[in-house]
């Protein structure tokens, strides 16, 4: 027996940057969300229209001001208007403030929603970092936003395939201050929230390898000794909590290994080391996980696309994943 919409869990889907994909995004991924939870847009309904008309869907969009009054169905889309900049100027596949205030309104309405338990998970569509800027907004991206308007110590971004999920122990930095930010402290407590978070998807405690920082784990202080100083005693110390990790290990191995089925996830030291890997190995299927919030949020780990935007060609694919991730974490 299917369940109906008022037993599947409401999940807020923000809309992101407008002049992006995550309106076309959210219009072909609809029907299929639909079949697991009960999804409510955050954004603004002319842009919904917009999209539906790019891509000739006999749909429309069901306006209302909370997340209760949603009932949404396969030909009708529940949108929350949101109080936000005028935009009417924004241009398609263009950075601009105004769409830049918008993501980051539309994301603050609905973490304050989960607070209030008004919907059991938060997935994100794409926004642009440069819109943000431009708008006064002094964030790095999602992530940064969802950890200050929560007040969580301690947080991590965790991109996950069904067979491998990888923390970041740095994120949104320029390669020259990485460095800087390691420490024992941090390495331990991101493998903590990557450890919660796979015991609960797997059942089981998972088997986690801690990536090397310098080529070839720095062979024995040749080039750095970060993996001496740093990051073998946080290894260490994770073992001694009971986590079953390994490592340090260098980069080009542990994620062939890991691909092959040895680890369940993995501690990256930086974002690009973490990312070009697991993107590589997942195609489109890859979603972005924020561990350590009171609530539930997931995202498409992709960006707002704009060399294919309104276009009606963007794949939906990551966007449909992050909602089944959203429920499976719920």
């Amino acid at each position: 027996m299917t369940p109906s919409n008022m037993q599947k869990p409401k999940i807020l889907i923000t809309m992101g940057d407008v002049a992006g994909v995550g309106p076309e995004i959210i219009v072909k991924a609809w029907g299929e969300i639909l079949t697991f939870c009960e999804p409510v847009v955050v954004g603004d309904p002319t842009w919904l229209e917009k999209a539906i008309h790019l891509l000739n869907k006999n749909t429309k969009v069901q306006v209302i001001n909370e997340p209760e009054q949603a009932m949404p169905q396969p030909n009708l889309i529940s949108c929350t208007r949101i109080k936000t900049a005028d935009l009417s100027t924004v241009k398609l596949c263009n950075i601009n403030a105004s769409a830049g205030q918008a993501a980051h309104d539309y994301l603050i309405q609905s973490i304050d929603w989960a607070l209030e338990n008004r919907a059991s998970a938060i997935v994100t569509a794409p926004l642009h970092k440069e819109g943000l800027h431009l708008a006064g907004l002094d964030y790095p991206g999602h992530t940064e936003i969802l950890a200050s308007r929560t007040k969580v110590p301690e947080h991590v971004m965790i991109l996950a395939l069904p067979e491998l999920a990888v923390a970041h122990v740095t994120l949104h930095l320029a390669l020259k201050n990485i460095f800087n930010e390691l420490s024992v402290e941090r390495i331990v407590a991101r493998a903590q929230l990557l450890e919660n978070l796979l015991t609960k998807v797997l059942g089981r405690a998972p088997r986690i390898a801690i990536a090397a920082l310098n080529p070839h784990g720095s062979d024995g202080g040749l080039f750095g000794n970060e993996e001496q100083t740093i990051i073998q005693p946080a290894t260490d110390l994770c073992k001694r909590q009971g986590m079953t990790v390994s490592g340090p290990i260098p980069a080009d191995t542990l994620f062939l290994r890991a691909s092959q089925g040895e680890f369940d996830g993995v501690v990256a030291m930086y974002h690009d080391q973490g990312h070009i890997a697991l993107k590589l190995l997942g195609q489109r299927r890859a979603v972005n996980i924020t561990a350590g919030l009171p609530i539930i949020r997931t995202s498409v780990a992709h960006g707002t696309a704009y060399d294919i935007a309104w276009k009606g060609i963007a794949d939906e694919s990551s966007l449909v994943s992050a909602a089944k991730w959203a429920v499976k974490l719920g």
